[in-house]
């Protein structure tokens, strides 16, 4: 993979990350109550894909940092570990949800019932969130491969989803903006990732025209 297929690609696998999680997550906030199978099933099977797509652009990431700066190759396979890591619990997460919906007889609201994926949602997965975004930015700010916004609202990302690491001990309720499964810790940072991915993914298409340009070891030329 060439440097050029690699931005490319990296920038499709972020825009479709992006576009799933856009979708998924109003699905969470349709029903007031215990949603019907339908709309749990829907919002996991869209959450699989974009997981899917998020791990094919954390293998991208890589690559491209591979290509432009192999002496940034270690922290382009952090972002690749972290990131794989967040997809596989995440999906784990998932798949509890949707186990235990389609084996329940009644509607069940499963961000409550499921108590395995609390902490797998909440301060799990935002540590290993903020590692992935973090280790990117630090990666993008060394190397130049993307603009400095980039690594820089990646670091407020990172540093945002931090904040929801304690989420654990304030109880269960996802009415609650700071509980452990609460919409704040949960769905909130699903958005603000989902857009963030947008924006990077919209980013690193466009830098494809101008890869040539940086692919001299020390001389980043996509920093505006």
């Amino acid at each position: 993979m060439n440097e050029t297929l690699a931005r490319r690609f990296a920038g499709i696998a972020a825009l479709s990350t992006a576009g799933a999680l856009i979708l998924e997550v109003p699905l969470y906030f349709v029903y007031s109550g215990p949603p019907p199978d339908g709309n749990v099933l829907a919002r996991l099977l869209i959450g699989i894909f974009a997981l899917a797509f998020l791990i094919a652009f954390a293998t991208a990431f890589r690559e491209l940092v591979k290509r432009v700066r192999p002496d940034y190759e270690w922290a382009g396979t952090l972002a690749f570990a972290s990131g794989l890591a967040y997809a596989i619990v995440t999906l784990v997460s998932h798949g509890l949800e949707a186990g235990e919906a389609i084996q329940s007889a009644e509607r069940i609201d499963p961000t409550i019932a499921v108590s395995g994926t609390y902490i797998l949602y909440g301060t799990i997965g935002r540590v290993l969130l903020a590692m992935f975004v973090a280790s990117m930015a630090f990666t993008i700010s060394r190397t130049g491969l993307l603009p400095r916004w980039t690594a820089r609202s990646g670091y407020v990302l990172a540093a945002l989803s931090l904040a929801f690491v304690p989420s654990l001990f304030f109880g269960n309720d996802p009415a609650d903006f700071y509980a452990a499964n609460g919409w704040g810790t949960t769905a909130s940072m699903g958005a603000v990732l989902s857009y963030w991915l947008l924006a990077l993914g919209i980013s690193a298409y466009r830098s494809a025209k101008r890869a040539p340009r940086a692919t001299a070891i020390g001389t980043p030329s996509l920093q505006h």
